[in-house]
């Protein structure tokens, strides 16, 4: 079962109706890294201008009551327990700190490094491949 599948069976067993709207705004979420609720708005007043902010919010809060994403993950899909461990990459940090990255995510992670560090201009990222030490 996908991730959209989850997600809108957790909503149906909360009561809340399947809109063509809704089923756009768990689109926008899961395949772009919104940071607010207004980047998820102006992504999805692209692709149907009669959207509201309110349903924006609305359908935030509904996401957030399932537990399909959390406000400090960034509007993120967080990954539930059926997500195989082989999917993306685990970093752990000196603190005992650790980051479970999907393979997009760990994409826009790196993406964004080279940009800030100055290595990526326009390009995209085409590959990836980590190198063990001998």
């Amino acid at each position: 079962m996908s991730k959209k599948e989850q997600i809108i069976g957790k909503l149906k067993e909360n009561g809340c109706r399947i809109t063509k709207q809704r089923l756009m705004l768990i689109d926008i979420i899961l395949e772009n890294d919104c940071s607010s609720c207004k980047e998820i708005f102006y992504k999805a007043s692209k692709a149907d201008e009669k959207i509201g902010v309110a349903t924006v919010y609305r359908m935030i809060n509904a996401l957030e009551e399932i537990g399909a994403i959390s406000r400090k993950n960034m509007y993120k899909v967080e990954c539930s327990e059926e997500c195989p461990p082989e999917c993306g990459c685990v970093i752990e940090l000196d603190d005992d700190t650790t980051y479970h990255l999907s393979p997009g995510k760990w994409n826009t992670v790196v993406r964004e490094g080279l940009k800030r560090c100055g290595y990526l201009k326009d390009q995209k990222v085409a590959k990836i491949q980590v190198q063990a030490k001998e």
